[in-house]
């Protein structure tokens, strides 16, 4: 269940990149980059890249590494200490939740829906592929 202020919050980050950046015309697919950050708790941020290349079979993300836009250090996070269940799967949950939401319903989704595909996962480790035009 997704918490409605969070949800606002990650909204408000994504609108704000969307509206202010205009996205390279070579633009195949996005991701969201979910990184472990070095803070007090348990806190984890979410980049945007936008990539010249998707690959709907490769689960190990290499698309992804060949970004042509990123939203670099402007970064969602959200510290999960509180949270009773913090393995990285759970953690990749909330967020896919929140993207999924904003796919539906969200200001600026039709950005990302004309893009071939749309993945996430941690930027070490492998992505899921949670959109495929």
């Amino acid at each position: 269940m997704i918490e409605p202020e969070l949800y606002e919050s990650f909204s408000n980050w994504l609108d704000n990149l969307l509206e202010n950046n205009e996205m390279p015309e070579s633009t195949a697919a996005f991701n969201f980059n979910l990184y472990d950050e070095e803070a007090e708790g348990l806190v984890y941020a979410m980049q945007l890249i936008a990539s010249d290349r998707f690959d709907p079979d490769d689960e190990t993300g290499e698309w992804a590494c060949y970004n042509i836009w990123s939203s670099e250090e402007d970064l969602f996070m959200l510290d999960f200490s509180d949270e009773e269940d913090q393995s990285f799967e759970h953690i990749q949950e909330i967020f896919t939740e929140f993207v999924n939401e904003y796919l539906e319903n969200g200001k600026y989704k039709d950005i990302l829906l004309g893009a071939k595909g749309i993945g996430i996962g941690h930027v070490d480790g492998d992505l899921d592929i949670i959109y495929k035009a």
